[in-house]
């Protein structure tokens, strides 16, 4: 991975803490900003430790035997009761963040979802097992938007998909670490099997708790409330241009000497929905809930099931070709982290959402069809299920959660991107709860569900998403105003008619 160098003013400025995560953080030679995205990027291992352990914990014979066989509506409401309390949490943690700041934003919710998992950890009954998971859900849907904020708000404009793609490293090194937990722990004898995954994700929340607040603040959000000094010492500390900062912070306050205006969260939630910002939060929100919908999360959750169906009999092979799809996306988000600044992000939302589209269609075809049965189509729904994982790590994994953040102005950044993660979140719930049901009814229709939603998605993108690779957090702003196939539509429209078109496609 290639940085930007630091300015030569980083070894100016000194930290006045002696912990040893400063004193490492000081000595290293790798730009500051790379250290905090690498500890905040825990945040995303949780989130995807819990996504690859929590389907093999419910099929695991040791926990029907605590808890006995759970219907496919109990299935649902377990699995999906975290993604619940998350989508709520994170409504609120957008202005939680924009007052305390990013890093302590991520350190409370750290602390909320260690209380769950460990409730969860030393369940004997099932209600308090849905209890501890709700309690982790908040958690998580405090601190998951505020890393995707605090990453890309301390990352340099030409390394923003670089280090983006590092917390969703972590994320797919989750999903990989709680497929195998699990199939290691399933061999012990007694409760201690699925008790293992759940206590694992309280010590690490503990220590993301913990390491978190020793970490410069952004100074995106120092200049929001008006500590310019300490923004421009934050910026040397995480090898930042100061001009940049400086730029940024007259921006920010409408010039030099103009004073911060503090918003309440009702006037931030106000703001989302002014002429210049409720298109990029309508196309925010589609994005993020999309995400979700095209079946991303189902196939995670529900892998083994999945791969039972694919016709893979046995528990423990159903375990491990999940956790072989774990590495794969392991491999790919590491491989794809190279490129991620060169790719352009309209190429990738429609290149993957067409391969992603095709691939559940055509596993929805094989099951309507009957041609599933069959020891070839059975091979081919498994190879369709790892080309639809590819495709969804290397291309909307990422560029999904840079576009829904990178799209809105610094006033509405933190509140947009957390309403559009709640939103997320609540298509994920829908999907998770209901993926059982639907399954059990029809084995074909979630696939073509599924394929449908991407496939409308890429179409919205040909037609309303702009290029917003390499720009600045400003030039954002202009560059968001009009595609060029809207200025292609005016222009054509307008020579037709002879004058000027009145049609506004970006401010619906």
């Amino acid at each position: 991975m290639d940085f930007e160098p630091r300015p030569q003013l980083q070894f100016q400025v000194s930290a006045s803490s002696s912990a040893p995560l400063v004193r490492a953080f000081k000595r290293s030679r790798m730009p500051g900003y790379v250290w905090p995205t690498l500890f905040t990027a825990f945040g995303g291992f949780l989130w995807g430790y819990d996504t690859g352990s929590i389907g093999p914990i419910i099929v695991m014979p040791q926990f029907e035997s605590q808890f006995g066989p759970l219907s496919a509506t109990l299935q649902g409401l377990l699995v999906s009761s975290m993604i619940a309390t998350a989508a709520f949490a994170a409504v609120f943690s957008g202005s939680v963040s924009d007052r305390i700041s990013r890093t302590y934003t991520i350190s409370l919710g750290a602390l909320v979802y260690s209380v769950g998992c460990a409730i969860a950890c030393s369940a004997m009954a099932l209600p308090q097992l849905f209890i501890g998971r709700c309690i982790a859900g908040l958690g998580e849907g405090i601190f998951i938007s505020n890393i995707t904020i605090y990453v890309m708000e301390i990352s340099p404009t030409s390394k923003r998909g670089r280090t983006m793609t590092t917390v969703q490293l972590f994320n797919t090194l989750g999903v990989a670490g709680g497929y195998f937990t699990c199939f290691g722990s399933v061999k012990r004898a007694g409760s201690i099997s699925w008790r293992i995954p759940l206590g694992l994700q309280a010590v690490v929340a503990i220590i993301l708790c913990i390491g978190t607040p020793f970490f410069p603040h952004s100074p995106h959000w120092l200049l929001s409330v008006g500590r310019p000094a300490e923004a421009e010492a934050a910026a040397i500390k995480l090898g930042l241009q100061l001009t940049e900062i400086r730029k940024q912070d007259e921006a920010a306050t409408g010039g030099p000497g103009a004073q911060v205006v503090k918003q309440d969260w009702k006037q931030q939630a106000k703001e989302l929905w002014a002429k210049d910002v409720r298109f990029r939060t309508f196309f925010g929100l589609f994005l993020m809930g999309m995400q979700q919908a095209c079946g991303i999360d189902a196939v995670l959750y529900y892998a083994p099931v999945l791969f039972q169906q694919a016709g893979l009999s046995s528990t423990t092979a159903s375990f491990l070709a999940s956790g072989v799809s774990g590495i794969l996306m392991v491999i790919l988000t590491a491989g794809s982290q190279f490129f991620q600044d060169k790719w352009a992000r309209r190429t990738q939302m429609i290149s993957g959402g067409s391969v992603i589209a095709g691939c559940m269609l055509l596993m929805g075809i094989l099951y309507a069809t009957g041609a599933a049965q069959t020891p070839a189509g059975g091979r081919m729904l498994i190879a369709l299920i790892y080309i639809f994982i590819a495709a969804f790590i290397t291309s909307w994994a990422v560029v999904i959660r840079v576009i829904a953040s990178e799209i809105q102005p610094k006033r509405t950044r933190a509140p947009a991107t957390s309403l559009a993660q709640c939103f997320g979140w609540a298509v994920n719930w829908i999907i998770a709860f209901s993926t059982p049901l639907f399954l059990k009814r029809s084995i074909s229709g979630p696939y073509f569900l599924f394929g449908g939603c991407a496939f409308l998605t890429v179409l919205v993108c040909i037609v309303f998403q702009p290029e917003t690779k390499g720009l600045s957090l400003e030039m954002l702003d202009q560059e968001f105003k009009e595609t060029k196939l809207q200025s292609a539509v005016k222009r054509y429209f307008g020579s037709k008619s002879g004058r000027s078109t009145a049609v506004e496609l970006g401010n619906l």
